[in-house]
Order: C-alpha cells, then sequence, then structure tokens
C-alpha cells in the first residue's frame, strides 16, 4: 500500500477550489486504521481511494429548504391580505390570478388596485431586501471572521442614511423620485471607500482593522446625520425618523427591480465563489496555502457587500441585524459551507424581514411602525440568547 499523507476533512472541503494547487490533495490510500473505522461507521464511505463523507445533511436540509419556501408563500399571502384594510384571501388569489392573466381577465376595483399596485410590490421588496441583507451577513462573517458582523458594523447603512437625510433635509428632490435612491447609494459608496482608505494606510490587512475603520467610518456618518437632522428642516425629521428606521413604504413597480438587483448582486458573487469562502474557514493561513488570495477576497467581498447594501437600504431604508441575526440561525440547518448556506440566508431573511412587516403594519393600525423597530427588537433577544447559551 503506497504511503502517503492522511487524508484530512479541510482538503476534502477546498480541493476543488479554483486556482488552488490540484497536486496537494492527490488520493491518498486508507490505512487500515481507517477502513476499520469506515467498516464500524456506517457514515463513512471510500471513494477513489480515500475515506468521503457522507452528507447526512442533505435531506433535512432538502426538507428545512422545502418548509421555508412554504411558509415564505404562506406570509406573503398574508402580508397582501394585512394591512390598514384586510382582504380575504379569496380575493387575494383572484387579485392575482387576474394580474396573471391565468382567467383571461385583468385586475379591476379598488381590491384589485390594492393588491397589485401597493402591497404586492411591498412582499416582494421584503423578500429582496431581506435575503439581500441575509446574504450580505454571512459574507462579511466570513471574511471577518466575526460572529458579529453585518452591514451597520462597517458604516455602510450609516453611509446610505446620511446620504438619504442630505436630500430630506437640505437638497430636496433634484432628480425627482430617484433622488432619494441616488443620494443613499452613493452614501454607502463613499462610506466603503473611506473604510477601504484607512485599511490601506494601516500595517495589515487583518480583519480586526476593517471593523475598526468600519466603527470609526459609522460613528462618522451617524454623527453627520444627526447634525444634518438638527441644522435642516424641522419639517423634514418625521420622515427622517421613519426613514432611518426602515420601512417599506417606498415600494412601487418602478424600483422592485433596484432591489433585485442589489439581492441578486450579493447572492450571485457568493455562490460563485463558495468554495473560496469554505477555504476561510480553515483560516488565513491554510486559505492562503490553498491559493485563496485572502486579504484581495477579502476586499472585493466588502466592496460588492457596500453595493448590495447601497442599493437595498436605498429603497428600504436602514434595517438593522437582519444580516446578523440569519447566519445564525441558517448554519445549524444548512452547515458551515457556502453553496448550503447562502440560499438558506437568502430564504430566512426573507421570511424574517416579510414576518417582520406584517407585524410593523398590525400592531398599531391604523398607524404603522418603522420596521427597524421590529427587526431591532428582535435582535437584542437574539444576542442576549445567544451570550446566556454561550455561543458568541
Amino acid at each position: 500500500m503506497q504511503n502517503s499523507a492522511p487524508w484530512h476533512p479541510v482538503r476534502e472541503v477546498t480541493a476543488w477550489i479554483p486556482g488552488s494547487s490540484r497536486r496537494s490533495f492527490a488520493p491518498a490510500s486508507p490505512s487500515n486504521d481507517e477502513v476499520a473505522k469506515a467498516s464500524a461507521n456506517p457514515e463513512r464511505r471510500y471513494r477513489g481511494g480515500r475515506p468521503h463523507a457522507v452528507n447526512l445533511h442533505h435531506k433535512p436540509f432538502a426538507l428545512a429548504m422545502t418548509l421555508g419556501a412554504a411558509l415564505l408563500a404562506a406570509l406573503a399571502l398574508l402580508s397582501i391580505a394585512y394591512g390598514s384594510t384586510l382582504i380575504p384571501l379569496r380575493d387575494v388569489i383572484g387579485a392575482l390570478a387576474h394580474a396573471a392573466g391565468l382567467d383571461g381577465g385583468s385586475p379591476s376595483g379598488p381590491v384589485g388596485s390594492i393588491v397589485v399596485d401597493l402591497r404586492l410590490p411591498r412582499t416582494l421588496l421584503a423578500i429582496a431586501v431581506g435575503a439581500g441583507l441575509g446574504v450580505v451577513g454571512a459574507l462579511l462573517q466570513t471574511v471577518t471572521r466575526n460572529d458579529l458582523a453585518d452591514p451597520f458594523l462597517f458604516g455602510l447603512s450609516s453611509g446610505a442614511a446620511a446620504g438619504a437625510v442630505s436630500v430630506i433635509t437640505i437638497f430636496g428632490d433634484t432628480f425627482g423620485i430617484w433622488t432619494l435612491p441616488l443620494a443613499a447609494f452613493t452614501g454607502g459608496i463613499l462610506a466603503a471607500a473611506i473604510v477601504l482608505l484607512l485599511v490601506s494606510r494601516v500595517r495589515g490587512q487583518g480583519p480586526e482593522r476593517l471593523i475598526l475603520a468600519g466603527l470609526a467610518v459609522s460613528f462618522l456618518f451617524t454623527a453627520l446625520t444627526n447634525y444634518l437632522v438638527f441644522a435642516g428642516d424641522q419639517r423634514a425629521a418625521h420622515s427622517v425618523l421613519f426613514w432611518t428606521m426602515g420601512g417599506l413604504g417606498l415600494a412601487r413597480w418602478d424600483n422592485i427591480g433596484l432591489a433585485a438587483l442589489g439581492a441578486g448582486i450579493i447572492v450571485a458573487y457568493g455562490l460563485w465563489n463558495h468554495r473560496r469562502f469554505d477555504a476561510f474557514l480553515a483560516g488565513e493561513s491554510a486559505g492562503e496555502s490553498l491559493g485563496v488570495p485572502v486579504a484581495r477576497m477579502r476586499k472585493v467581498t466588502f466592496l460588492v457587500a457596500a453595493l448590495a447594501t447601497a442599493i437595498l437600504v436605498a429603497v428600504a431604508g436602514v434595517i438593522g441585524f437582519v444580516g446578523l441575526m440569519i447566519p445564525h440561525l441558517s448554519r445549524p440547518l444548512a452547515g458551515p459551507l457556502h453553496r448550503n448556506l447562502i440560499v438558506a440566508c437568502a430564504l430566512f431573511g426573507a421570511i424574517l424581514l416579510l414576518a417582520s412587516d406584517l407585524l410593523a403594519r398590525t400592531l398599531l393600525p391604523p398607524q404603522e411602525l418603522p420596521i427597524g423597530i421590529i427587526t431591532s427588537s428582535l435582535g437584542a433577544f437574539f444576542v442576549v440568547t445567544m451570550l446566556m447559551r454561550n455561543r458568541l
């Protein structure tokens, strides 16, 4: 039997990372001890002369995704039905069928207008924003190796908020209905650029420096936002307060595509590079030895996350804690590897934001709470629970 290095799970995880050396992962012949363990343990099998771990989580993951999709569909129907005016589910389904042309007609009357023109765009916006923020949080937590990483921590949300508040209080609607999204997008990208500039000016490119720079930029833009609120038009204070705490009231058919673009960018980027993100789980040194440019990957991921966050904040305002909670809730079902994790984060992020929006619209009728109040309350409870269980 050929003598070679024993099999290691890190090799199994990262053997097919694009750009890595394939020779480092030549199949190793199993030892007698490994054969005995595999015979005693049905969870392990051999393929190509080395042990192969059977993915026993595949069926539970598929079941969880199926149940999650069903829950998402149910919440979507409830989100369309409930609001200041309660619409029976039968009428909701009928209006949606009319809109889809399934019965050869078109939506008509006030019920059809409420369902198709108001509540359906809001539901779709909640799904897109929740999915995008959930995946952003997962990727940021991976590349920084920080369980509390989310867009808030790096100043991305604060920069977007400052840009939007400057429009509301000072500059006005110069570009019409797109002024607010453009300003928020510009603020988020500016915050990301400042963070990267600060990191490039210090020695080392570790994740802790990225986090510290992000915190500093977050405080800076938060102070700028507060100054703009104080020095600007006081009559706009209510709009500023509602927008900085998040809301889906701006949902329209013409900005659903923008939210879908933001979510699609981060999901596609994560799935395309999922094996490189898996290499981060083995540590920076192991990732570099596997051919993954860790420092460059961290910067690119931060830029893509900043782009997606700026787009999402531009249409939905600042919604916190989604990117922090969702990765932790998804890992027990999806596992640590990123192909399944990204899919789970997108699904559960959409579910969380859709449920939070439904609560925001129904807790104090006919008033509508900012959705950030709901997500922040859930986030605080979540963090306390994790601390009590010694998970953070």
